[in-house]
């Protein structure tokens, strides 16, 4: 795995999480001080890191991000906030930065629970000796942060600009209580490309708004999420002082973009219980943000999901979710389509082979439901996953 230059890695288990050997603690640290970009939860609900990392980014000034899983840190008050501070100051002093404020901090699990901070002290201390920079720490850290996930979700990137290679990394938790707008979700993606702080941010808000803002498990958003991007521009062969071409800033951005794109989708692949991930791929609607609004709907219809978890090809309930969704649609220009099979076009059912498409969606991982709703230049693509009973007797038990 080629890792981007200039970042160390670390992960370990300080007793956080019930299950005394599961890492619940991780570090990223850099070389020096690197450009750091964030994008955040909408909830007026916000836990205390989020708070914590809103007042740092954007910025040149960087050095670490420190995460802790298995609790929020939210609905905890002045503590809380406390309480990220000085995760934040422990991991400054032992990496030597010259605040607290180069440290970005990450929580995420139950909520309502304040920090053991004894435990994370230590953790902190015990994760510092292990940082590296290679594959093996990468994963560690990666592991660290989840939550109720199934498996890690990472992804990498590698773009030559001239004779320069750019590498892109990321990391990325989450697998319920995830909606639009950013999801219960952490992602962390790092480059070498040497980018500017309004650079960045500008990127990552691109990127979040195709990817992590076009996802969703049950449309419940949460108090932690966070997405952050660091560059560190340690790639050799590219001036730090002069701005990149527009060009090689086009390839930059559209390499962040897929890469988050590749980890959103992982999210409600991996969404507790789901057996399926549904793809909804809108198009023909009168501008983009009334595709997304569609789309939207589809996914957030528990009728929906549910068809789809029992492989059953009901188009109705998807027309109609388009039709109650808000925006207009052209009914008798619409077309739909689940896994290639045309089921509904120009306002009526066609003739189609219902065990075929039964087993189609069977045996597909990845359910893809293609809706024309007019002939608008509006498109959007969104991902949810499918609810069954696995989800809900997982949630109904999740803190008890």
């Amino acid at each position: 795995m080629e890792l981007p230059l200039g970042f160390r890695f670390a992960g370990v288990a300080c007793g956080i999480k019930r299950a005394a050997d599961r890492l619940d603690l991780s570090l990223v640290v850099a070389d020096g001080p690197v450009t750091a970009a964030g994008v955040y939860t909408q909830n007026q609900v916000f836990a205390a890191p989020v708070g914590w990392c809103r007042g740092v980014t954007p910025t040149a000034d960087v050095r670490a991000v420190v995460t802790n899983s298995g609790n929020a840190n939210a609905c905890t008050g002045a503590r809380g906030d406390a309480d990220a501070a000085e995760m934040a100051a422990v991991t400054a002093r032992l990496v030597q930065a010259d605040n607290p404020q180069q440290v970005l901090v990450l929580s995420t699990g139950v909520i309502g629970h304040f920090l053991q901070m004894d435990r994370v002290r230590r953790g902190i201390e015990s994760a510092v000796p292990t940082l590296a920079a290679d594959s093996d720490a990468f994963l560690r850290a990666s592991d660290a942060i989840l939550t109720t996930d199934q498996s890690r979700k990472i992804a990498t990137r590698q773009l030559s600009l001239g004779t320069a290679t750019i590498r892109i990394a990321g990391m990325a938790k989450g697998a319920g209580m995830i909606g639009p707008n950013m999801a219960t979700m952490l992602a962390i993606v790092l480059t070498d490309a040497p980018l500017e702080p309004a650079q960045a941010q500008a990127m990552l808000q691109r990127a979040a708004d195709t990817s992590f803002n076009c996802i969703s498990v049950e449309g419940h958003t949460s108090t932690n999420d966070t997405l952050l991007l660091l560059a560190s521009g340690a790639a050799p062969g590219l001036p730090l002082d002069v701005p990149l071409p527009r060009d090689q800033q086009a390839m930059i951005e559209h390499a962040i973009t897929e890469l988050c794109i590749e980890l959103a989708k992982q999210i409600p692949t991996d969404g507790e219980g789901a057996s399926h991930l549904i793809e909804i791929r809108v198009s023909g609607a009168a501008d983009d943000p009334s595709a997304r609004t569609i789309a939207s709907a589809v996914a957030a219809s528990a009728l929906v999901k549910t068809a789809i978890a029992g492989n059953d090809p009901n188009w109705g309930r998807i027309v109609s979710a388009a039709g109650y969704a808000g925006p207009a649609i052209d009914v008798a220009r619409t077309k739909l389509a689940i896994n290639e099979h045309v089921v509904f076009e120009d306002g009526r059912p066609t003739e189609f082979d219902r065990m075929q498409v039964h087993q189609s969606m069977r045996d597909a991982k990845t359910v893809v439901l293609d809706l024309i709703v007019g002939s608008g230049a509006g498109r959007c693509t969104h991902w949810t996953s499918d609810l069954n009973e696995a989800y809900v007797k997982f949630n109904a038990e999740y803190t008890t």
